[in-house]
């Protein structure tokens, strides 16, 4: 039989065996592997990025007509980021039921299509829970379908915003800019979402209304006419659709309601405009009655003379 090794020998090996071995598995925990590392050097190795997570709730109230129902599901086919929901019923206390379904649903925003006697459709546009929200009057509304333009683009591409310069003139302009970028722009690396650019959102000012456009950005792609990268000139503008004009009426501080920031002192209500149509119509036969009354009064007073000869064939 051979020697008996000394106690330290056998402890020189195992050190060496240890040297050799591959590098142990760090400790598993309930929240995952735990390091060696301590907490300081993870803070210094992670870097805090901003994502941002928009999300936009669009519904409408009941009764919409269907012109207007087409205007919404065309807006929702343009925001990959957007999330429908059943019709809720226009009452006073619609703020707090809407402020509730964008809770349930996980957003951030809401766009509510208000429809009143069938021709009015209003769009209230809000960051929810704690605002701000604005109030528009939806005008000459002109959906894809009614319009049958020829552009086209990719559903769930990321639009380019673009603002006309009177948005940085006035304070309450410069809110509506924010809040469009905001609504209508699609998040980074969205999951529904393509990571590319190929259509435009236009937001243009005149007469103290915002007008709408969408457009496709059309560039050549085949042999020889293939655009260099940077190249704008060859680049051309196609309308997609959909039209809509907005009339801002109010803006509120909080969501759906709140202390009023501004109020747009040109705005008509349509039911006036409607009641002063109806008078300028009812002018026509007041003014048909103040003629009979003026013929019977001119007859009264100037009457004709007795002719002589009128009883003569009666005998």
């Amino acid at each position: 039989m051979g020697k008996k090794r000394k106690h330290t020998e056998t402890e020189a090996l195992a050190n060496g065996n240890k040297e050799e071995t591959a590098i142990e598995r760090p400790k598993r925990t309930l929240l995952g592997f735990k390091d060696g590392s301590t907490e300081e050097e993870n803070k210094e190795t992670s870097v805090v990025t901003f994502r941002n997570k928009e999300k936009v709730l669009v519904t409408c109230s009941r009764r919409i007509s269907f012109r207007y129902r087409h205007l919404m599901l065309n807006l929702v086919s343009l925001l990959p980021h957007c999330k429908k929901d059943n019709k809720v019923e226009s009452k006073d206390a619609k703020g707090a039921t809407l402020n509730e379904l964008v809770e349930l649903k996980s957003c951030s925003s809401c766009l509510f299509f208000e429809c009143r006697k069938g021709k009015d459709l209003y769009l209230w546009m809000a960051k929810c829970p704690n605002g701000p929200s604005v109030k528009f009057l939806v005008n000459a509304v002109h959906t894809m379908e009614e319009l049958k333009l020829t552009g086209n683009h990719l559903k769930g591409s990321r639009p380019i915003l673009t603002f006309s310069s009177n948005f940085n003139k006035e304070p309450h302009w410069k809110l509506l800019k924010e809040m469009f970028m905001q609504i209508f722009g699609t998040p980074k690396d969205h999951r529904k979402s393509k990571p590319f650019y190929d259509h435009v959102f236009v937001f243009s000012i005149l007469d103290d209304h915002v007008w709408f456009r969408n457009y496709q950005i059309s560039c050549p792609h085949t042999g020889t006419q293939k655009i260099d990268r940077g190249d704008l000139e060859k680049m051309t503008l196609v309308e997609v659709g959909p039209r809509f004009c907005l009339n801002p009426i109010k803006i509120f501080a909080g969501s759906f309601g709140g202390p009023t920031l501004y109020e747009n002192p040109f705005y008509v209500a349509p039911n006036q405009i409607r009641s002063l149509e109806k008078k300028q119509k009812a002018g026509k036969y007041a003014k048909k009655v103040k003629a009979k009354t003026r013929r019977k009064m001119h007859q009264l007073s100037n009457p004709l003379e007795v002719d002589e000869f009128a009883d003569m064939w009666k005998e």
